[in-house]
């Protein structure tokens, strides 16, 4: 148990001092695209690939911006939306940036790359969710309603899911635990 322990610290430590980034759309071409970016670099990265068509000299947490993302060299790769989530009010409880561009795998894969030159390193799958757990945003059943809702095939599937990730399941353990 104490090994377990050590190993939750190291990742939680880790989980502090790196940036993650994935694509967080399925894959396939589609009208958009979303780029996920979770940790303490997320800002400063959108700050140097994201370039407003408003004067705004810095992002407001939850508010949508209009704009383009651009290579190194300048060239415009893309016409996004972004959104900037200031921590603890996020999914992962990290800062959260999300780009949203035309759907184009092509595209989405190009961003993520100058992404990654930015400091970011790739997501690893479900990671985002782990990182989730660990800073206690959700517990474990609800970890495993993600994936649940994620691979729901009929409509009763998706409520279970739901009632899962909402939290349903965890109290009535907790009540029966309590006696």
């Amino acid at each position: 148990n104490q090994a377990a322990n050590a190993e939750v610290a190291r990742v939680a430590d880790q989980q502090v001092n790196d940036t993650i980034a994935a694509i967080a759309t399925p894959p396939g071409t589609g009208g958009i695209g979303i780029i996920r970016i979770s940790g303490p670099e997320a800002l400063p990265i959108l700050k140097r690939l994201f370039k407003t068509h408003t004067s705004h000299p810095f992002f407001t947490s939850h508010t949508l911006y209009y704009g383009t993302v651009s290579r190194r060299d300048g060239t415009v790769l893309d016409e996004v939306l972004s959104v900037y989530m200031q921590a603890p009010n996020t999914y992962t409880r990290e800062d959260v940036v999300e780009i949203q561009s035309h759907g184009s795998f092509l595209v989405l894969k190009s961003i993520l790359q100058e992404v990654f030159h930015c400091g970011a390193r790739p997501a690893e799958p479900g990671e985002f969710t782990k990182r989730a757990f660990l800073a206690g945003r959700i517990d474990l059943t609800q970890a495993e309603a993600v994936i649940d809702l994620l691979q729901a095939k009929t409509g009763k599937g998706m409520e279970l899911a739901m009632s899962q990730l909402q939290g349903e399941m965890f109290t009535r353990i907790e009540e029966i635990r309590n006696g």
